[in-house]
């Protein structure tokens, strides 16, 4: 039987489908400013301004970057519209690759994959892909400055690290997806929330790999841990951490009368030592999942860490400034909105 380069095909044809939705989108993109959000959001990136909360940092930091490409301030619309447009593109890849990994899985018994086989999993994944490229609601966000393209951007490149995770999961640097999940999660707060909802998923396909018989009572169990998480980070981990950054504002500058933002920075430098602690003596002692939970966690807040623009530009006095950011204390109100 004839070995088929399943790999290099895969590419090949990942790439193609790309170019079939980046060509279909540039050429029906928005020439200028569409309805509702999409004139702040054009306004608010170009110019690194802040604009409703809770916000798009990370949305803004790269509508500036493709905004530098206009020519004339006529072209500014439509470089940003131009985000969405690869984002969407980057999607509809990434959902390929998924696709093909999955029914990869499905045939893993199967250690060499024939030609036929080959051809029919990556046949099938392309199917599905471009018949999401064409869906209405997906084709409608790809063509303006909105947030939605640049967050299914963010929940493909999720759950593909997912189905990575969980195929190299008893690999010895397979926890380095999970590292990376975790830093796509960060980034995804400085986008739109709605890229949070694929850990869920996410921990299902963790729930399935390890458990060896699904139960009626396991599977309840699982819902309530992935739950749980996502919880966790939204309105723990983030909340709570915006809470002690505004708490040692307040009493470094209220009660100690030192200067203004001198509690944000004792807190950052103590966040710094701690997670300099825990992973050196995590290291020392051998203990891996609390390790690697510890990066998971820091690559959080490197993901978060877009957030910054917010007060360093509320404090520049920008023409829009909605909510006006400008402290740890400030923050956390916009982030609760």
């Amino acid at each position: 039987m004839r070995v088929f380069n399943f790999q290099k095909w895969n590419q090949i044809v990942g790439w193609s489908v790309f170019v079939v939705a980046l060509t279909t989108y540039w050429l029906t993109v928005e020439p200028t400013v569409s309805f509702w959000d999409a004139g702040e959001y054009i306004t608010t990136a170009s110019n690194l301004e802040v604009g409703h909360p809770p916000g798009a940092p990370l949305y803004q930091i790269l509508g500036a970057f493709f905004s530098i490409f206009a020519f004339e301030a006529e072209q500014v619309a439509l470089t940003i519209n131009l985000m969405s447009v690869f984002a969407s593109a980057f999607t509809i890849l990434f959902l390929f690759w998924s696709l093909s990994l999955l029914l990869r899985q499905i045939n893993e018994q199967e250690e060499e994959i024939s030609t036929a086989l080959g051809w029919k999993i990556i046949g099938s994944s392309a199917v599905g892909a471009l018949a999401f490229t064409f869906t209405d609601s997906f084709w409608f966000s790809a063509v303006e400055a909105e947030v939605y393209a640049a967050a299914a951007c963010i929940m493909s490149i999720l759950f593909y690290c997912g189905l990575r995770w969980q195929a190299d999961m008893y690999t010895p640097r397979g926890n380095r997806w999970l590292i990376l999940i975790a830093f796509v999660v960060g980034l995804s707060f400085g986008i739109h929330f709605m890229g949070l909802l694929t850990i869920p998923a996410i921990g299902f396909l963790y729930f399935f790999r390890t458990t060896p018989r699904v139960t009626p009572k396991n599977f309840i169990l699982a819902n309530v841990v992935v739950v749980a998480v996502l919880l966790f980070i939204f309105k723990l981990l983030l909340p709570w951490t915006l809470k002690f950054f505004s708490a040692m504002e307040l009493f470094f500058v209220n009660t100690l009368r030192l200067p203004f933002n001198s509690g944000t920075i004792f807190a950052a430098l103590l966040f710094i030592g701690l997670f300099y602690w825990g992973l050196k003596t995590t290291k020392a002692k051998g203990q891996v999942w609390g390790n690697t939970l510890l990066l998971c966690v820091l690559f959080i807040f490197i993901g978060f860490s877009s957030w910054l623009m917010l007060p360093i530009r509320a404090n520049a006095g920008t023409v829009i400034n909605e909510n006006n950011p400008n402290n740890a204390r400030e923050l956390l109100a916009y982030y609760n909105r």
